[in-house]
């Protein structure tokens, strides 16, 4: 009748199995789901310069620099951060994750990174659920970790989900916490990594009845993943002028819950969706590049799509870039140059390699959607040309003018 633990030879616990079991009274609950609906923004007209849009996107809360915040923590503790939270040329750069190589002894390393995305909980947990998961593998993997030795931890942060007075939509938002864990379970299972750890924080909330105010159904995906060699870490800021830009993984039109459409002051209908098995597979093929010390940056795609992702890799490396949207892998799913920039579709990297390591790169990644899209440039502008023509430049925007709009915001 007892759960007994020792440690050699020596008994270091006892649980009566009827305490384990029964002491805690188990809660049964209603949960209610109904799809909720919004309409898409009324978009710009066609044709026009979506310079200020990008600047406006990479001002906005959830996309600009928190360096002045993470400044005042110490991550540098025993100085064993080989990719720091910043890089590039000036140290300024977002990197997707960090990396830590705990043993002096050992070229081994650790790569951490996350996934949060509590804008598309407006649209449906369930995706907003697998999305986190989805970009903390995808921040590991930029940065060189192995996408088949990682574990993940989940960190819950909901409004009150039990039906009450002070609650009057508990039953729809236990319906969100239901479907936010079983988006957990589909895909950790899909992609084959575990959840070794979380936490959860259940009540959320300040006032009661129509007065109440409640966080968003918000999920934290934390992502501890292998590099075997930490030589071969990969940081996001564009090295050189002359290296080759690809965008790998496909992009479609998938704009609901976007920062761009929340800057039209939107939620829209499509939240981004995740195949499991295709972003798996991107990510294999990108690691074996990677691994081969044949990718000279890789970003993320993630918070405002390939524009901010762009943006961040050019201010990083302080260098410019010349792409055309014509080329990008899935240009084909868009009539609009807006949408193809700014949709958060997940799985997707911009990467830049060196010209004769080309035939070697495309070589490893020909087996998932990959595209070369332009150059990096000497000249510190960031030039986009439409998907209409391939001629006309909609972004042309100065690194330095993207490096202030990134910074300023929260900058001290």
């Amino acid at each position: 009748g007892l759960f007994r633990v020792f440690f050699e030879g020596r008994a270091v616990g006892a649980l009566e199995m009827e305490f384990l079991h029964e002491g805690l009274p188990r809660m049964k609950l209603e949960a209610r789901w109904q799809q909720p609906e919004f309409p898409d923004p009324v978009l710009p007209g066609p044709g026009i310069s979506l310079n200020e849009t990008l600047l406006a996107l990479l001002e906005r809360y959830n996309v600009c620099s928190k360096e002045s915040h993470v400044r005042q923590y110490d991550h540098e503790v025993q100085a064993a951060t080989l990719v720091k939270p910043f890089t590039g040329s000036r140290n300024d750069g977002p990197s997707d994750a960090a990396v830590v190589r705990p043993l002096p002894e050992s070229n081994r390393g650790l790569a951490v990174g996350c996934g949060i995305i509590p804008r598309y909980s407006d649209l449906d947990t369930y995706h907003m659920a697998a999305c986190c998961l989805d970009e903390a593998l995808r921040n590991v993997v930029a940065v060189g970790a192995r996408p088949d030795r990682v574990a993940v931890l989940d960190n819950f942060c909901w409004p009150d989900p039990v039906q009450s007075d002070k609650t009057p939509d508990g039953t729809y938002k236990l319906a969100q916490l239901v479907r936010a864990c079983q988006a957990l379970y589909d895909y950790c299972t899909a992609f084959g990594v575990p959840l070794i750890s979380g936490k959860d924080s259940m009540k959320n909330d300040y006032g009661s009845g129509p007065e109440k105010i409640s966080v968003p159904p918000t999920l934290l995906i934390t992502a501890l993943g292998i590099i075997d060699d930490v030589n071969r870490a990969v940081t996001m800021d564009v090295k050189r002028a002359g290296d080759l830009v690809y965008v790998v993984g496909e992009s479609f039109e998938e704009c609901g819950g976007s920062e761009y459409f929340a800057l039209l002051g939107a939620v829209g209908k499509r939240v981004p969706r995740v195949d499991a098995a295709r972003s798996h597979e991107v990510f294999t093929a990108l690691h074996g590049a990677i691994s081969r010390g044949l990718v000279a940056s890789c970003h993320d795609i993630s918070d405002g799509g390939l524009g901010v992702a762009l943006a961040e890799s050019a201010l990083a490396g302080d260098l410019g870039m010349v792409i055309d949207l014509a080329l990008v892998p899935g240009a084909e799913h868009f009539e609009r140059d807006d949408l193809l920039l700014f949709s958060e579709s997940q799985g997707r990297f911009v990467v830049t390699v060196q010209p004769e390591l080309r035939s070697e790169f495309e070589e490893i990644i020909s087996t998932v959607p990959c595209a070369l899209v332009g150059m990096v440039a000497e000249n510190p502008v960031l030039t986009v040309h439409s998907i209409r023509t391939g001629e006309a430049e909609i972004i042309s925007v100065r690194v330095d003018l993207l490096r202030v709009a990134w910074q300023n915001p929260l900058a001290w």
